[in-house]
């Protein structure tokens, strides 16, 4: 099927047997219980399944990640605001990283308004930046969901291909854009972790290859323990969150590149200390996961009208 993006956009999709996710840097799951408080309505989304017989039309839903959500305590409370926990829900412990997943929830999305996501038919735009000031919204990283709309489209690619086509002219140099395969839970990680009664619909699970540590929530728990502000609207924690990644389309108007991301581990993995391999702790190639990658460049190997 043909997926456009336009202005700053990012697309990345989900692998394990293979899920997909779309988005815009910067990085960033969070609480674990469905909010009351603003409803959740996933913007629709068509792609196609082709054979040689022919192609069909299938009605898929886009979800935002979980990471983006308003969290708080199911009466209106912030669980976690700006880049700091709410010390009274969320103390940094590990009682406090167990009893903020068990009470803080994740709320709905207002999807064009607050993140500048918009779908029409096939096509699928992205905003980098929504709004302005104290209240800008930056990243709007989304997964593909089935028709059940609670689970992640999962892609079997094996001998087969898949196509999209991009809109990179508004993404200029410095910024990118990405879509690309992460090996993901299919159900978000709701079935695994009893804390997480949110899953798929509400974008949890999220992992990758660089085990990131600004995920707000994993495996049913806050990551508050050791949690350090790193911008405005964003921190780290003591743990990553691990798994195999293939970068299809790493680019922008003027660069691109495929990257595979290998890692020993299987499915979403909570990591600490060495495993993570972090830049900080100079064990970036001791880790569970290549970082670096092997990339491909088509420019890099002089094919420069691709």
């Amino acid at each position: 099927d043909s997926w456009k993006f336009s202005r700053q956009d990012i697309v990345r999709l989900n692998m394990k047997t293979i899920a997909v996710a779309l988005t815009l840097s910067p990085f960033a799951v969070v609480g674990q219980k469905v909010g009351t408080l603003q409803t959740e309505d996933h913007p629709a989304l068509t792609m196609q399944t082709c054979t040689k017989r022919g192609c069909t039309t299938q009605e898929k839903s886009v979800v935002i990640d979980a990471n983006w959500r308003w969290t708080e305590d199911g009466e209106g409370t912030n669980c976690y605001t700006g880049n700091l926990w709410n010390e009274e829900l969320c103390p940094t412990t590990q009682a406090g990283a167990e009893a903020c997943g068990q009470n803080c929830t994740l709320e709905g999305a207002s999807y064009e308004s607050t993140y500048g996501i918009a779908a029409s038919g096939s096509a699928l735009k992205l905003g980098f930046v929504t709004g302005g000031g104290s209240t800008s919204n930056v990243g709007s990283r989304s997964y593909l969901l089935d028709e059940s709309t609670n689970k992640y489209e999962m892609f079997y690619l094996k001998n087969r291909e898949f196509t999209l086509d991009v809109d990179v002219s508004t993404l200029p140099c410095g910024l990118n854009g990405a879509l690309y395969f992460v090996e993901m839970a299919e159900d978000g990680g709701m079935s695994e972790f009893e804390n997480n009664n949110a899953g798929a619909a509400y974008g949890t699970g999220y992992c990758d290859a660089q085990c990131p540590h600004d995920i707000k929530y994993m495996n049913g728990e806050a990551n508050v323990i050791d949690w350090v502000p790193t911008s405005a609207n964003s921190g780290t924690g003591h743990y990553g969150s691990c798994c195999t990644e293939l970068d299809i389309w790493e680019a922008n108007s003027i660069s691109h590149a495929t990257t595979p991301h290998v890692c020993t581990v299987e499915g979403q993995t909570r990591c600490e200390g060495t495993d993570c391999g972090d830049n900080a702790s100079g064990d970036r190639y001791n880790g569970v996961c290549d970082k670096d990658g092997c990339d491909f460049a088509p420019f890099r190997r002089e094919c420069d009208s691709f």
